[in-house]
């Protein structure tokens, strides 16, 4: 076992849930070498060419991580690792929203102006996806159409990208989304939002509603002020000064102000927290991925093994 890799543990609270070959067209790589060669690029952001021997062939490793980033596999394995963490009472539904900036390498730009293939492996990889149908189709990965379509963009901090996260109140992530760098925070709170969904082991409905919320001022907006009551959602949002003014302006006809509540906006920072933590891993902190759904599913595979570790 190396430095950031699966400990005994770890890869039993994950093997239950990773997809399986029938056999009749070869067998997949062992899954435990391939994902350890996966997390440690993660964790390195060293380049695939260079993977250590220990992990195998590069190109099986770089071709998993493609394919499950493609399809979903991260994500359904992320959602299954909640699901357990859940069922055990151990997520903090007290939940909060922010974004982050990502410095882009170069080595990001010039993916194909034309969208991606849907993933159609060959041999065991393939016999593997079909046995996977009652969980999820294969689909169509998104990109293509330039810089935007793959979740690249200029800000102020140049050439980046934005990854929008929920945490829940110790510190994990439980939905992420990548957009161009430029996109503003609160145009992503509702799919944000909509994209947290938590199974259950048992019978039921996953689990997309959250005790309460937090967020900065950027989403301090009529939108995201009525998305939250249409759905019942405490939260705790500061009001931005100008909308203060405004309202202070039109005496009685302004309204009341928002419920603010200074101790629960103190816990915040676990989105912050969050934020630090994932971007311990370098493929994370900068992006060296062309495609935004490969980039989306470096960020899952980081966040799975913050759930793993935590």
């Amino acid at each position: 076992m190396g430095r950031g890799d699966l400990s005994d543990a770890e890869w039993e609270r994950l093997r239950p849930f990773l997809p399986v070959s029938n056999g009749r067209c070869g067998r997949w790589r062992d899954h435990r070498q391939v994902i350890d060669g996966i997390l440690h690029r993660v964790r390195t952001g060293v380049q695939w060419r260079d993977l250590p021997e220990r992990f195998g062939p590069w190109k099986t490793v770089h071709e998993r991580h493609r394919l499950w980033s493609a399809d979903g596999t991260w994500e359904r394995l992320l959602q299954q690792v909640q699901a357990k963490a859940d069922a055990a009472g151990e997520v903090d539904w007290d939940i909060s929203v922010d974004s982050t900036v990502v410095r882009a390498h170069q080595h990001a730009a010039g993916a194909r102006t034309d969208p991606p293939s849907a993933p159609g492996p060959k041999g065991a990889e393939a016999a593997e996806h079909q046995d996977e149908n009652a969980v999820a189709e294969p689909r169509r990965p998104p990109g293509g159409g330039g810089a935007g379509g793959e979740g690249l963009g200029r800000s102020r901090g140049g050439f980046t990208t934005k990854l929008h996260l929920s945490a829940d109140g110790r510190c994990r992530p439980l939905s992420l989304i990548v957009t161009p760098g430029q996109q503003a925070d609160c145009t992503q709170f509702k799919p944000v939002l909509e994209k947290i969904r938590v199974p259950r082991t048992g019978p039921g409905r996953p689990r997309k509603k959250p005790d309460s919320l937090a967020a900065d001022k950027a989403h301090s907006n009529g939108p995201c002020h009525e998305y939250l009551r249409s759905r019942g959602i405490p939260h705790t949002i500061p009001e931005k000064t100008d909308s203060q003014a405004a309202r202070l302006r039109k005496g009685s006809r302004g309204g009341r102000p928002p419920g603010f509540d200074e101790e629960r906006y103190k816990k915040r920072n676990t989105v912050e927290r969050t934020i630090n933590r994932l971007k311990n891993a370098r493929a994370v902190a900068t992006r060296y991925d062309k495609r935004g759904y490969v980039y989306l599913g470096t960020a899952t595979a980081a966040a799975l093994t913050i759930w793993l570790r935590t």
